[in-house]
C-alpha cells in the first residue's frame, strides 16, 4: 500500500512525530490518535485502498463500517475527528491534493452535560472531611483548588510547589499540549493549601517528589485515579446524590463564573480550551437558572 514512494504506515509515523514534536501532545494523546488512525489503515488494507487516494465515498464507507463493527457514536466521532486532522496534515505536507473528509457528515451526538455542584454542595463535601485524618487537610485542599481554579485532574496531580504564586494569587498550570496558563487562585484555596502544607512539611518525601503539591501517604505524587476515588467516596459521605468527579468541580467552576457575569472568552482562557465551542458546553446553565436570570434582569420584567 503506497502513497507515492512512501507507505501509509510511514506517513502515519511522520504524522505522529509531527504531533509529538510540533504540537507537543502528551503520550496518552498520541496513543489515542494512533489507535484511531489504525482503524483507517485497517479499513484501507481490507478494501485494497491507498490512504493518499481516498475519496469522499471511501470515507463514507469507512464511517459506515465503524458503525457496523459496533463502534459507539462518541467513539465514531472521535475517530473521524482524528482522521480529519490527519488529512489536513497530509494536505499541508502535499501528500494529497484534497481532503476527502471535508464534506463528510458527522454522526449526530446527544448533548451530554456533566453534573454541576452548587457552592453549597461543595461546602458540604469540604465540611465532611475528618480533620483528625493526616490527609484530611490535603483532601479538602484538593476539592477547593479544583473548584476555585477549574483544573483538569491531570493538571492538579502535576501541580508543583514552584507553580504557586501565593502573593500574586496565581497558579501556573501546564495544560494539554504542554501549554502554560496562569489561573487566579482564591484566598480560600490558598488557606486550605497552607493548612495542608503544615502537614506536608512533616512528611518523609521520596527523592524527586519534593516539588509536587499533593502527595500520598508514601511521599509520592498522586495519580489521577486516587483523586477520582477520594472525591467519589467523599461526595457519598457528604450525602450528595450526584455522580461527582474532578470534572464535576471543573464544570461547576465554569458555571459559577458564567452565572457571576464572566465573559465566555475569559472562561475559555481559564479552562485552557483551544476553541470556544468546548467552553460553551462546559458552561451550560440549566433552564431554571436561565429563567430566573431573565425574569430578574430583562427590562420588561423590572418593576417601575
Amino acid at each position: 500500500m503506497e502513497t507515492g514512494k512512501i507507505s501509509s504506515v510511514n506517513i502515519v509515523r511522520m504524522y505522529m512525530r509531527y504531533l509529538k514534536l510540533e504540537r507537543n501532545f502528551s503520550a496518552n494523546t498520541l496513543d489515542a490518535y494512533h489507535r484511531d488512525l489504525m482503524h483507517l489503515l485497517d479499513f484501507c488494507e481490507r478494501e485494497g485502498l491507498d490512504v493518499g487516494s481516498l475519496a469522499l465515498q471511501d470515507m463514507e464507507a469507512f464511517a459506515a463500517q465503524l458503525h457496523e463493527h459496533g463502534v459507539g457514536m462518541r467513539s465514531q466521532a472521535r475517530v473521524l475527528s482524528g482522521t480529519r486532522a490527519f488529512f489536513r496534515y497530509l494536505l499541508l505536507e502535499g501528500f494529497v491534493d484534497q481532503d476527502p473528509t471535508e464534506l463528510l457528515e458527522w454522526p449526530t451526538l446527544p448533548q451530554h452535560l456533566p453534573e454541576v455542584l452548587s457552592t453549597e454542595e461543595v461546602d458540604l463535601i469540604e465540611a465532611s472531611f475528618d480533620m483528625s485524618d493526616p490527609l484530611g487537610h490535603r483532601n479538602r485542599a484538593i476539592v477547593e483548588v479544583l473548584f476555585s481554579c477549574g483544573l483538569r485532574v491531570s493538571e492538579l496531580v502535576g501541580l508543583r510547589m514552584s507553580d504557586i504564586y501565593a502573593e500574586e494569587q496565581f497558579v501556573r498550570v501546564m495544560g494539554k499540549g504542554r501549554k502554560e496558563r496562569l489561573v487566579p487562585i482564591s484566598k480560600r484555596a490558598l488557606k486550605e493549601l497552607f493548612w495542608w502544607f503544615s502537614d506536608r512539611n512533616r512528611m518523609k518525601i521520596k527523592p524527586g517528589e519534593e516539588d509536587y503539591v499533593f502527595l500520598n501517604r508514601r511521599g509520592s505524587h498522586l495519580t489521577r485515579n486516587m483523586v477520582f476515588i477520594m472525591l467519589k467516596r467523599q461526595a457519598e459521605a457528604a450525602g450528595i446524590q450526584k455522580t461527582v468527579s474532578p470534572h464535576t468541580l471543573r464544570h461547576s467552576f465554569a458555571t459559577e463564573l458564567l452565572k457571576g457575569g464572566a465573559d465566555l472568552r475569559v472562561i475559555q482562557v481559564m479552562l485552557g480550551h483551544e476553541g470556544i465551542r468546548t467552553t460553551q458546553v462546559y458552561t451550560h446553565l440549566d433552564t431554571t437558572t436561565l429563567r430566573e436570570e431573565i425574569l430578574l434582569h430583562h427590562p420588561r420584567n423590572i418593576q417601575e
